[in-house]
Order: structure tokens, then sequence, then C-alpha cells
């Protein structure tokens, strides 16, 4: 329907449009002024006005619905839950819900708010000329004036159903954020500081997945090991080995010149960890001659035979050793847990 088929006395009244100059050989540059003004059928349709408004407020409400999913989800979803969505492939459903539903209480916001500036506010053109950046007493007054009349227009407080459906959403909305802060925790306490080594465990290797005898370890090799009853299908593998780490040489015992590291070997076997002190990169880089291993990462290096002492790179403390025996069936074992947290600087230590 156009605002022609009106009749004339249903018709909003017009503003007063102001003068049009014509242009002329003097002036050919001359303002043509706006457009007359064409009303929408909500300007003149009083049941056009509640359609829109009640398809405003479905989509507020919609935003709320949405927001409740997405924190549903969050709760109701295991994190390792996968589907499949064509044609996409296979996805978290928990990462799925929370944006499909998070998506979609943003949209349905935005799209709400579009809505109802398209059809129920003023779209009259008004032409405002410019002024200096400093505000005048009067351009203060007319701003203030002009956001009463915004507000009038927008029929903010005349259209209950869209004002509450509106708080209603931008309410809800945020909870999503608050929801999230849950990752944040659990604290972690004193896990930083604690491994899986401790009296008694054997030491695995990493690639046999077989228990250690000192005659596995010839002088001069490298070799990787893993605490007993770790497996890579646990949850907690990543973790874990993220701390247990551990890296086994082999030196003659007269070329180690700390005391404390020959008193932690067995029979010249040293075991570090093989997380490094800077960043926390795996150390894989082992030099014979010399004793040092290297972080591939940032070139961090470590004297194995002085008590793995940094002597070039960014890493701000030595390796942490792990004392190791032997037990009654010849296995290598430990004799506890490191001594100090390992990988990075772990906030100097602290």
């Amino acid at each position: 329907m156009s605002s022609h088929d009106i009749p004339e006395e249903n018709l909003p009244a017009e503003q007063d449009e102001r003068a049009v100059a014509l242009a002329d050989e003097k002036n050919p540059f001359a303002d043509p002024g706006l457009p007359p003004h064409e009303h929408r059928i909500q300007d003149v349709d009083e049941r056009a006005a509640k359609r829109s408004e009640r398809t405003v407020a479905f989509l507020f409400t919609l935003s709320m619905l949405a927001t409740v999913g997405f924190i549903a989800s969050y709760v109701a979803i295991p994190a390792d839950k996968s589907i499949f969505v064509f044609p996409i492939g296979h996805l978290s459903a928990l990462n799925f819900a929370l944006g499909l539903t998070l998506g979609t209480a943003l949209f349905c916001i935005g799209a709400g708010a579009v809505h109802w500036a398209r059809t129920l506010m003023s779209d009259v053109e008004v032409a405002d000329e410019r002024h200096p950046i400093e505000a005048s007493p009067e351009v203060r007054a007319k701003v203030h004036a002009d956001f009463k009349q915004g507000a009038k227009e927008s029929a903010l407080g005349r259209r209950k159903l869209i004002r509450n459906t509106m708080l209603g959403a931008l309410t809800l909305v945020p909870l999503s954020g608050v929801v999230l802060l849950r990752d944040l925790g659990p604290l972690p306490g004193t896990s930083l500081r604690h491994t899986l080594w401790a009296k008694g465990k054997l030491l695995v290797n990493m690639n046999t997945n077989e228990p250690l005898r000192p005659e596995d370890v010839a002088v001069g090799s490298l070799t990787f090991a893993k605490p007993e009853g770790l497996e890579e299908h646990d949850e907690e593998f990543q973790n874990e080995i993220a701390k247990a780490a551990l890296m086994i040489v082999r030196l003659q015992p007269d070329d180690i010149k700390d005391k404390q590291e020959l008193e932690w070997s067995h029979e010249g076997i040293v075991a570090y960890s093989k997380i490094c002190t800077h960043v926390g990169c795996p150390i894989s880089l082992y030099e014979q001659q010399t004793h040092h291993v290297l972080c591939p990462c940032h070139q961090s290096t470590f004297d194995l035979s002085d008590g793995a002492k940094v002597i070039f790179g960014p890493a701000g403390h030595a390796l942490p050793q792990l004392r190791i025996g032997v037990n009654d069936e010849g296995y290598l074992e430990a004799l506890g847990d490191f001594e100090e947290p390992v990988g990075p600087a772990f906030w100097e230590r602290g």
C-alpha cells in the first residue's frame, strides 16, 4: 500500500520544507532541496505498525531463547562429543552449539533493532547546516531537543512490548560472557609444582613402552622416558607428559662435575626434565663430546655434565634433575619427584 492510496486526512502532518533555490547563471550549484517525503505503511496504518512491533519483539525474544540455549549447551554438552554437519564434516558438538546459539542471539538483537528503526522510528529526512566544531549553547539545546524528540518518536514508552523484550535480550546476552568465565577455573593450586614421578615409579622408554634397565642406556646415547602407568590414550596424557617428560643420558662418572648430579645418578646415568626452562619447548638435540643439550626453539644450551646449567641462550634456570636408582628387579626407578617445578621459569620460581 502506498501513501497515495491513503485518504488525505489520515496522513501525518507534513513538515515545512525549507526554501529550494533554483539554479541559474549566477548560482549553477544551487541546493535542489529534499525530495518529497514518502510515508511508510506503518506511518498511516496502526495495524501494520503492530505487526512490525510484534516482529521486533519476536526477534528480541528469540535472542533471549538463544542465550538460554548457549548457557544450557555449555553446561550439558560434553567437550569431547562430536557431530556430523553436512557439508562441513565432523565438528565439536559443543563448539557448534555455542557458535550457533550465540550467533543467533546477537543477530536477532541486531535484526530487531534494524527492523524497529526502519519501520517504526521516524524516517523524515532532516537537513542540518554545518556548524563550528565548538558547540554553542543553542546547538547544545538543539541536541537535547532532538534527543527528546527522537525518544518520543521511537515510541519506546508507548510500545511496551518492544521495550520489555529488548531490555530482556540485552540483559541476557552478557550472561554468555559470564558463563565463559567458568573456563578460567579451577585454580591450579600446587599442581604445577608436582608431576607423576614418585618413589618407585619405573622409567619407561617412550619408543618401546618398556621399562628401562641400566644396560639399555649406552654411554653417549640419549633416551626419552615417561612414568610407569602413563599411556598415550589417557585423557590427561598431554597435560601430564608436558610436566613429566624425561631425558636420560649416560656419562662416564668421571665426567660429571656437579656433586649432587653424581649422587642422584646411577652408574653415570642421569635423568633430567626434557622441558626447556625458557618457554617449555621439548629438548631433543644432544652433543656427545661436550655433553651439551640444545633446545631447538631458541637455542638455549645446557651442560649435562655440570648440573644441566645454562651456558647459552635465554633460559633462566638449569634443567631440574630426577633422582633415580635401580629396584630389586634391575629396572631403573625414580626415587621421588623433581625437587623444583619443571618447565618455564614458573613465575621466577615464586
